[in-house]
């Protein structure tokens, strides 16, 4: 039967909601926004809007984000590490109540932790470049952000003093790719977490391949290292093979320049 809309409107206004919606073109490569006044799920108009202006434009873009998935978002690498180090967290320093961070839990909370760095973000652009990393970071509290830095940080410092980069994973311990010589000095295998967590070093030769894969830095001295000392004395005489390592002094330089 045909409906006339007017009449609709004036009988069962109470019914009737308007909103902005913001949706992915497909000709255009762009977002846009939909004025869009609704009798449940029934579009009954629709206008597209130019710049809505943010207290509308941001919740639509929530909205979008929720029926699509975080994966709109730019996630950079320190993004996607700074939220395996917080699951990690979880999994390690229970005690510490950390928040959820599973996609569900982030897209309920994006007011929490997106809302409030999309000032200025007006397109698709612009909500990819938003800093994920600082985002994330609205869902924990001071003395949180500081134990996760002390506890579980993206670097570690070894012997020689170079501030290399910790590998985090979902499933696979934290790990450490490092010049074997650069852990000369270092008696024992490094750990994160306050001490609970080992890392899983990977020791490199001079030109940065792998040599040997360990948790367990003490028994790779008194075990394989030997081994590993015979063959790569030959392969790279003007690096140092002490006999005792886990009392050598530390390098990155070749024999010529060591200390």
């Amino acid at each position: 039967l045909p409906v006339d809309l007017t009449a609709l409107r004036a009988a069962l206004p109470q019914l009737i909601t308007r909103r902005v919606d913001v949706e992915w073109d497909e000709e255009r490569g762009t977002l846009r926004a939909w004025k869009r006044e609704l009798l449940g799920a029934l579009v009954l108009s629709a206008q597209p809007q130019a710049r809505p202006e943010p207290d509308i434009l941001h919740p639509a873009m929530l909205r979008w984000i929720r029926e699509k998935d975080l994966s709109v978002l730019g996630w950079t690498p320190e993004a996607e590490q700074l939220r395996l180090r917080l699951q990690c967290a979880t999994q390690w320093l229970p005690e510490e109540g950390w928040p959820p961070l599973d996609d569900t839990a982030l897209l309920d909370t994006l007011e929490s932790w997106l809302l409030p760095e999309m000032t200025g973000v007006r397109d698709l652009k612009g909500l990819q470049g938003i800093n994920l990393s600082r985002a994330l970071l609205h869902l924990l509290t001071w003395s949180q952000r500081q134990r996760l830095d002390s506890a579980l940080p993206t670097h570690y410092t070894v012997p020689t003093g170079s501030r290399l980069p910790i590998r985090y994973h979902a499933e696979n311990p934290p790990a450490l790719a490092v010049r074997l010589q650069e852990m000369f000095g270092e008696a024992q295998n490094p750990a994160i977490a306050e001490g609970r967590v080992p890392l899983v070093l990977e020791l490199l030769s001079p030109a940065h391949r792998p040599l040997q894969i360990t948790r367990d830095l003490a028994a790779f001295w008194r075990g394989a290292y030997p081994e590993v000392q015979k063959e790569m004395k030959g392969r790279y005489p003007k690096h140092p093979w002490p006999d005792d390592p886990a009392s050598a002094l530390p390098t990155r330089r070749t024999k010529k320049f060591s200390p």
